[in-house]
């Protein structure tokens, strides 16, 4: 069996109702804290659901304060305002809180807050040192798994999304509180829950650091995502669904945390970064056209897949694989979310541009089971239009 390392957040909490009690859970785990802060959107504040939380820390004797300035694809101005904001409070633990927007930049300011060190110092693999702020991480949608994963994403100049990866960015705590979660749309259910299928997929398919723990969590991740996304995307206030798919968001996250992801992020990154397109759809509109273009030297890992997402497929591996590929297509079609890149405004003449930024993440492409050129990324633009 051939050697591997496999890391993950200390401590995880799957409990619909648990960030209610988070000042509980801070207090038991974290002795001592006086002066979190939350990291979270505006959108997110408004809805009220974070109240309970920040309630329950006073009772515990905490005096929280709240950042809520993250905005999607956090550009590094925004990650800096939220240090800054950290500084200034004195914090001495930092709660993610929200979407993987939310939660990457909680990272930033945990590792940052108290370092030496600058941003743009730590852009890479492993260029973080220092003393972190104790860091806890309450998702609020079942997408990104950013609450287990050891990477942070940031949108440096106008288009261009950086990746910091690093051990320190793994969080303390993971709460996986389903009731956080009712109040999302369906389209914005169904977008990120097909990004935490991308991930299990993607992170089963890892050309570098695919080992057992990683394809067990894919596997299990990718049965729980598939079974209760529609109930969820149908019937919002279904509990159990919910925690379920934030379940299988978050084993998807430890999977690809350790076996990384590859070419469907890497093309999804310039839909993202020039079109403003969520990320969970910028994946999805891509997935099926990347999963057909590695076939040649991932169908026996995508049949095995496919015993999962289309288990009545039959007969060889390559016809497995295909039955895989078409229901990742039918699963976004039965949510109802854009199925091509031209619904959400790219057009032709976009392409170019598209395929020469998918080639600025080597880090991305570097781990898909087939190489792929520039060429080969407009093809599958094209593909997708």
């Amino acid at each position: 069996m051939t050697a591997f390392a496999f890391s993950t957040v200390a401590s995880i909490l799957s409990e619909p109702g648990a960030g209610a009690r988070l000042g509980q859970l801070l207090a038991e785990r974290f002795p001592g804290t006086r002066r979190p802060l939350f990291v979270t959107d505006a959108g997110f504040l408004a809805t009220g659901l974070m109240e309970p939380a920040r309630l329950d820390l006073q009772r515990h004797g905490m005096l929280p304060a709240v950042f809520s300035e993250v905005v999607a694809d956090p550009p590094d101005s925004v990650v800096l305002q939220a240090v800054e904001a950290a500084r200034r409070h004195g914090a001495d633990l930092v709660i993610g809180f929200g979407g993987g927007s939310s939660m990457d930049a909680a990272k930033l300011v945990a590792v940052l807050a108290e370092s030496g060190q600058a941003l743009d110092e730590i852009y890479g693999i492993g260029k973080v040192s220092g003393h972190r702020l104790p860091l806890v991480q309450v998702p609020t949608t079942a997408g990104t798994g950013s609450e287990v994963t050891n990477i942070a994403i940031v949108t440096t100049g106008a288009t261009t999304k950086t990746g910091i990866v690093a051990s320190q960015l793994y969080a303390d705590m993971a709460v996986l509180d389903a009731s956080l979660t009712l109040g999302l749309p369906p389209r914005i259910t169904a977008a990120t829950g097909i990004d935490a299928m991308v991930h299990a997929i993607e992170a089963y398919t890892s050309r570098h650091k695919k080992n057992p723990l990683s394809d067990a969590l894919a596997r299990e991740a990718l049965g729980l995502l598939s079974r209760n996304l529609l109930p969820a995307c149908q019937r919002g206030q279904d509990v159990q669904a919910r925690q379920a798919m934030l379940l299988g968001a978050c084993l998807a996250g430890q999977a690809f945390s350790n076996a990384p992801v590859a070419a469907v992020h890497a093309l999804a990154y310039p839909i993202g970064g020039m079109f403003h397109v969520p990320h969970g759809l910028s994946n999805s509109l891509v997935l099926p056209h990347v999963l057909a273009f590695n076939l040649p030297q991932a169908a026996s890992s995508y049949a095995e897949l496919a015993d999962i997402l289309a288990p009545e497929a039959g007969g060889s591996d390559e016809a497995r694989a295909r039955a895989l590929i078409v229901a990742t297509q039918q699963t976004a079609e039965m949510t109802g979310i854009e199925t091509s890149l031209r619904q959400v405004g790219i057009a032709e003449s976009d392409l170019d541009r598209m395929a020469d930024d998918a080639m600025l993440q080597p880090r991305l492409l570097g781990n898909n089971p087939r190489e792929m050129t520039r060429e080969h990324a407009r093809a599958i633009y094209a593909a997708a239009l």
